[in-house]
């Protein structure tokens, strides 16, 4: 056993004894398939806290021969499929945890300044292999690719390699495009060439970002990629699905409703309802729901990307902060930190770090949950946001405002709001209006699950304001009209059985129409009370 090749099990169990343990082995199963069939090359990137690094340690301690790993497993979900004995412990496993090499290497850099990162990287696991090999790792090699090659030729032995984190160099060192390409190249040789096929029986890589492209093609084009925009078969290995916090709120007696509310919203074609599960875990054990997951380096890079001034990038912020989705392309991004030339890449990349989340069907982002919302918030106000941050904060006072039944205020602070954050290419816009009264009412995500376009018998109620469970204020059913009357909306609302959408719901209502009259600019508001029967 050593640090690199065929760790101790030790770093699994770990998390296994966890007071909090969700049961993810069926990766196992998953992984498995790809074994002894072409292209045996994975990559799973997700972003912080969402369970890469729990992922690559229980990997390394099924494949790995170094330790005897079946009771490590018993019980858990592998061991009750037919492919657990298959491949138990069979491999010499290559366990790289590149953000600590890549740390340690820049340590020995400042003390020795001719050493080289990437040289200095493979030296670390050659060593291990020359102790474990002796007979053919000799002293001079310092390839990690040929060395690999040469012990396949010399004994047949095929290698798992696992790395950790393998796009921290395109993080931490973004703008040293040699150290890059000197990176890339090292990886090619790892993983790409009929050579490498005969020494690599799984290649396994976890990282924030995507494989870097170099125009339109993967750098490492043979892997098979699972992200955030479409991680296909590897969806409810992301992060805990929905079944599993249901379980976890009834083991530890929390409340469903605010776990989703805080958490839930990340959605895939296979999973539709994908929580990060640092988050889950911190609100269980601290007994209180925050904000956890963003509490991480990655909250400077948001605030550096949202400040970059692309055409549409504000006003797509603000849409998504309103609780709207925006259109994107996400195929132009380069899957790095740098290469930015749109909007659209910008806010791919929010997706990658896990402030989006992704609609693929619709090719939409939208802000996840509750935890991120608040998140982005503080960004925008440390950014000078200062008519976004005020929508935010005056937002309590509008929904006082509304409850109360006062029209004119109501009317007065949606106009403003409106004329402070749409610019004026989409200040006439429907859309944009909608977009702006959700800015506006902010705040009712605390006490209030929100639905825009509603469904009803006779067309789609604009929004729709449930109270939570445990919140005693009124529901509300807010219709928009553009050029023609508050009291055509409350009349609407009305005559087309809006309020039969509520139907389960017993307790009060309010009726708010609001129109924006596109000539005068002026916003009119009705409020009225509607009995429930």
């Amino acid at each position: 056993m050593g640090l690199f090749l065929n760790p101790d099990i030790e770093l699994f169990s770990m998390s296994v004894a966890s007071d909090i343990y969700v049961d993810k082995t069926g990766l196992i199963d998953f992984v498995n398939r790809f074994i002894g069939k072409e292209r045996p090359y994975l990559a799973s990137s997700r972003p912080r806290r969402f369970g890469k690094t729990m992922a690559a340690k229980m990997l390394a301690a099924y494949y790995g021969k170094g330790c005897d790993s079946r009771e490590l497993f018993h019980g858990l979900k592998i061991s009750q499929l037919a492919s657990f004995e298959k491949y138990l412990n069979k491999f010499d496993v290559i366990l790289m945890d590149l953000r600590w090499m890549y740390g340690i290497a820049l340590e020995q850099k400042n003390e020795n300044q001719g050493i080289r990162i990437i040289p200095f990287i493979q030296s670390l696991v050659i060593n291990e292999l020359r102790d474990t090999f002796p007979s053919v790792v000799e002293e001079h090699d310092v390839s990690l690719p040929a060395v690999l090659a040469k012990i396949n030729n010399k004994t047949g032995k095929k290698f798992v390699v696992i790395i950790d984190e393998w796009d921290c160099i395109f993080r931490e060192d973004k703008n040293n495009i040699e150290l890059q390409k000197e990176y890339i190249d090292f990886l090619r040789g790892m993983f790409k060439g009929i050579v490498a096929d005969k020494f690599i029986a799984l290649a396994y890589i976890t990282g924030i970002l995507p494989i870097k492209k170099y125009g339109t093609q993967s750098a490492l084009n043979n892997f098979r990629e699972f992200t955030m925009l479409n991680p296909m078969g590897m969806a409810e290995y992301i992060g805990f699905t929905e079944s599993e916090v249901s379980k976890l709120c009834e083991e530890y007696d929390v409340p469903f409703d605010d776990m989703q509310q805080w958490y839930d919203g990340y959605s895939f074609k296979r999973e539709k309802h994908i929580y990060c599960p640092n988050s889950v875990v911190e609100a269980i054990i601290n007994e209180e729901f925050n904000n956890y997951w963003t509490k991480t380096e990655t909250y400077e890079l948001l605030m550096t990307y949202i400040a970059m001034n692309f055409d549409g990038l504000k006003q797509k912020i603000v849409d998504m902060l309103a609780g709207g989705r925006c259109k994107i392309d996400s195929d132009t991004f380069q899957n790095d930190m740098t290469s930015f030339k749109s909007a659209d890449d910008i806010i791919t990349l929010l997706i990658h770090l896990g402030y989006l989340a992704y609609d693929r069907e619709n090719e939409e982002a939208y802000i996840p949950n509750s935890e991120v919302r608040s998140e982005m918030v503080r960004a925008v106000k440390a950014d000078g946001w200062d008519e976004v941050y005020k929508a935010i904060t005056d937002s309590e006072k509008l929904l006082k405002a509304t409850w109360s039944m006062d029209e004119d205020k109501v009317a007065k602070m949606i106009h403003d709001v409106h004329t402070a954050n749409s610019s004026s290419l989409v200040y006439n816009n429907e859309v944009s209006l909608s977009s702006i009264i959700m800015l506006a009412y902010y705040s009712a995500a605390k006490d209030y699950t929100v639905i825009r376009e509603l469904p009803t018998g006779e067309g789609f109620a604009d929004m729709v304001f449930i109270p939570r469970r445990s919140a005693n204020v009124p529901a509300m059913i807010v219709e928009l009209k553009w050029d023609k009357s508050a009291e055509g909306a409350i009349g609407q609302i009305k005559d087309k059985g809006y309020v039969d959408a509520l139907k389960e719901y017993k307790g009060a209502l309010l009726l708010v129409g609001i129109n924006y009259d596109k000539k005068t600019r002026v916003h009119q508001c009705r409020i009225e009370k509607y009995e429930m029967k």
